[in-house]
This record gives structure tokens, C-alpha cells and sequence, in this order.
């Protein structure tokens, strides 16, 4: 337990350095092998980074960074978003609505919190200007929806648990439908409530008839399409995860050329970042097996399941200790950071209690999503900081304070999705049951 509370206070002022993540776990892994082990450490670090690179599984992480890419490019969004403001706009909140349900469409093809909030904040917050809705509540609810892009799959936090804790990535992203959906119609309670209960926080919006509604739908359809090549195919057992997202890539990138916006600058940006954020998980990967493989040669995953049993707690008092561990830990550390460093040592303990390791996989989801809004250093409060500060003519409000403000009711919906888990744990293990395989 020692040598686990000195990986632990390493981690914390490594990360308090301004140190990435992949370097600081690399460097905590290397200095374990140079003093604990007499194996070869460049050999050994060799050869894990390379069956790291080489797992069938991870394959399918580029392939969805870059069919998100492809869609953030694609201007589907705009699209989706005058869809949703249609259909939702004679609810209490009007485009505040749209915002969530937005959230949740392009989650379900693009798998990233980051490239959820930032893509329909650049959209929505100009709309809200010029409508006049209370500023916190538009930039909290665009805070809080672009957390459903970790949990509505397909997720790249998912494929990471799933590679890590070596369960099935069809079966975790079959467990994520469900808390996802319900975590949608969360979030949009909030803002039918907040604004029932203070209408001026949100003017009505104009009604407009069903003609124009169900033009407005055509937008849907390539958006259920790309549901269908993704989760349709796993669900069905047609296709492995892998192969779903080469789907999803053509379907995206047809999109695209329909849509007219592929062009040689498009594509050179796409490939790039697909690259940059493809490298920088498979680092981040790479470093956290590095940092497994010692802590199980020192025994530390065993011995902390061992001193876990000595306190003869429950299952449940295990899993709120854990909630509060990591709702502490999100308070500082990211959504990998916080993945990469705890999964290696908890999951022995989790697997001693009997949990259900596809269930605990969406609660730690749950819990990094907490983690991306809760201030101070929440990641998707400063994405949509930035874009506020890109906006013209917006330099008077450009106070953080207010993002803090309007994430609080979202925020507590998330609490509300744990408890829900907690008490119900079929949420999310009942439609991985039922997946053909």
C-alpha cells in the first residue's frame, strides 16, 4: 500500500505540474521498472506499446475520431439543430430544449464530449443572443449536453474502459443507450422546471406549423442512417465494433461529399486531427498498460483487494465510496487522466466485490461526466468559455462564473442518473442481454 500511495501523490503533483498525462503515467512507470524489476525496461516498454498498437479492439478509435471529424466538417449540424429547434420550440425553455436534444443526436455519431459541445455551441450561442435567454442557463445546458458524448455510444471513454478492463465494447456500448436516453430527458426536465418556474429566463418561441416541421426532419434521416451502420449492426450482431465505425466513416464521409464540403482543405484538416487526437489516446493507452503491468508485478492490485475484504464493507458502501472518490478526483484531473490512472487498480477490487464490470463501466462514465463540468477545472466549461470569447461583440460578459452558475442543474441530473444506476442496475445491463452475438 505503500508503493500505491507513492503512485498516487507522483500522479497528483505531475498533473499539478502541468504535466500531460501519458508522460507523467510513463514516467512513474519507468522509474517502478528501473527499481522493482530486473526485466529489460526498454524491451518491456517496446513490447507493451506494441501489443497496445496492435489490439484489434483499438482499431476502431480512429476510425470514430475520424468519422467525427468528418461529420464536424460535414455541416450536418446546422441541419440537426434548426430540426430540433422546430420540433421542441412550444416547450417551456424553447432552443434551450433543442440544445440537449442536439447534444444527444450528434453524441450518437460522433463519440466525443469535446467535439459534442464545441460543435453545437458555435451553432446555438448566436441564436440565443440575438432572443435574449439568460446566458448561464444557454452555456450551462450546452456544457451539460455535450456530456452525452461520452455516454451515448459510440464512445471513445468506452472503447478505453472496454480495452482496459477487457470487456466487450459492443456489450458497453449497448449499456449505454439507455442511461444516455434517460440522462436526455434529465437534463431536459431541468429546463422545463427552471423555466416553469422563472419564464423569463427563456422568451416563448414562435410555434411554427407541422409542414414545416417535417421538412425540417430530412435532417434525421442520415442521422438514424449512421445509427443504423453504428449501434444497428453491433446490436444485430452483423458487425464488430471495428467494423461498424469503417461503416460509420462511409456513411460520414457520403455525407459530406452530398452535403458539398469535401475539398482538399477539408480533408487535410480532418486527417490531422484525426491523427493528433488518435496519437494521443493511443499514448495515453499505451502509458496507463505500462503502469498495470508494474502494479501488477509489485502485487498491488491484490494486495488492495485483500485489504478491502479485511473491512468486511458491502458491495454498495464499496460503490459510494468510489462515487465520492472519483467525484473528488474530477475535480482535478480529466476524463482519460482520471480512466488511465484508476482503472488498473480499482477493477481487482470491483471484480473481488462481484460487480458487474459492464455496469461499473457506465457508472465511471457517469462520473467523468461530472468531472467535465464540475468547476474548476471542468474540460467542457472551458471549450464552451472559449467559444463565448470568440463570439463578436460579447467581450462585457465573457465571466466564467456564469458557466459555474449554469451547469449547477445539470450537474445535479447527472447525481440523479447515478442513483438511478445504483438502484437499478438493469438500466444498463438489461440491453446487452438481449444483443446478438
Amino acid at each position: 500500500m505503500l508503493i500505491l500511495s507513492v503512485v498516487a501523490v507522483s500522479i497528483v503533483v505531475l498533473f499539478l505540474l502541468g504535466i500531460h498525462v501519458a508522460v507523467a503515467l510513463g514516467i512513474i512507470s519507468f522509474a517502478l521498472m528501473y527499481f522493482f524489476s530486473d526485466r529489460p525496461l526498454w524491451e518491456m516498454t517496446a513490447l507493451i506499446a506494441w501489443n497496445v498498437g496492435t489490439t484489434n479492439v483499438l482499431v476502431a478509435v480512429p476510425m470514430f475520431i475520424f468519422m467525427g471529424e468528418l461529420l464536424l466538417r460535414g455541416g450536418l449540424t446546422e441541419r440537426l439543430y434548426r430540426c430540433f429547434s422546430g420540433w421542441f420550440n412550444w416547450l417551456p425553455g424553447g432552443l434551450l430544449q433543442s440544445n440537449i436534444a442536439t447534444c444527444a443526436a450528434f453524441a450518437s455519431i460522433s463519440g466525443s464530449t469535446a467535439a459534442t459541445a464545441a460543435t453545437i455551441s458555435r451553432v446555438a450561442i448566436p441564436v440565443f443572443r440575438a432572443r435574449g435567454y439568460s446566458e448561464p442557463l444557454v452555456v450551462g445546458s450546452l456544457a451539460g449536453g455535450g456530456t452525452l458524448g461520452i455516454l451515448i455510444p459510440p464512445s471513445i471513454i468506452l472503447i478505453v474502459y472496454g480495452v482496459l478492463a477487457e470487456e466487450s465494447i459492443g456489450a458497453l456500448y449497448m449499456a449505454g443507450v439507455i442511461p444516455g436516453l434517460l440522462l436526455t430527458v434529465l437534463f431536459m426536465a431541468a429546463i422545463f422546471l427552471i423555466v416553469k418556474f422563472r419564464p423569463s429566463l427563456a422568451p416563448r418561441e414562435e410555434p411554427i406549423s407541422w409542414r414545416e416541421k417535417l421538412r425540417l426532419s430530412v435532417a434525421i434521416i442520415p442521422v438514424a442512417v449512421l445509427i443504423f451502420l453504428v449501434l444497428g449492426t453491433i446490436y444485430m450482431g452483423i458487425a464488430t465494433p471495428t467494423e461498424a465505425a469503417s461503416l460509420g466513416v462511409v456513411g460520414a464521409f457520403v455525407l459530406a461529399l452530398m452535403a458539398g464540403k469535401v475539398n482538399r482543405k477539408m480533408l487535410m484538416e480532418t486527417f490531422l486531427s484525426t491523427v493528433n487526437t488518435t496519437a494521443m489516446v493511443m499514448l495515453v493507452v499505451s502509458a496507463a498498460f505500462m503502469l498495470t503491468f508494474m502494479l501488477a508485478i509489485l502485487g498491488v492490485p491484490n494486495a488492495m483487494a485483500t485489504k478491502i475484504a479485511q473491512l468486511g464493507w458491502s458491495p454498495l458502501a464499496i460503490v459510494g465510496l468510489l462515487i465520492l472518490f472519483y467525484l473528488v478526483l474530477g475535480t482535478f484531473m480529466d476524463a482519460y487522466s482520471m480512466i488511465v490512472t484508476t482503472v488498473p487498480v480499482i477493477l481487482p477490487v470491483v471484480k473481488f466485490l462481484g460487480i458487474d464490470l459492464i455496469w461499473f463501466g457506465i457508472l465511471m462514465t457517469l462520473l467523468v461526466e461530472v468531472a467535465l463540468i464540475s468547476p474548476p477545472h471542468g474540460l467542457n466549461l472551458f471549450i464552451l468559455q472559449n467559444v463565448r470569447m470568440q463570439s463578436a461583440g460579447h467581450e462585457e460578459k465573457s465571466s466564467i462564473t456564469d458557466l459555474y452558475l449554469g451547469v449547477i442543474p445539470f450537474v445535479i441530473a447527472i447525481f440523479i442518473m447515478i442513483l438511478l444506476l445504483v438502484a437499478f442496475p438493469g438500466i444498463a445491463t438489461w440491453l446487452p442481454t438481449t444483443m446478438r452475438q
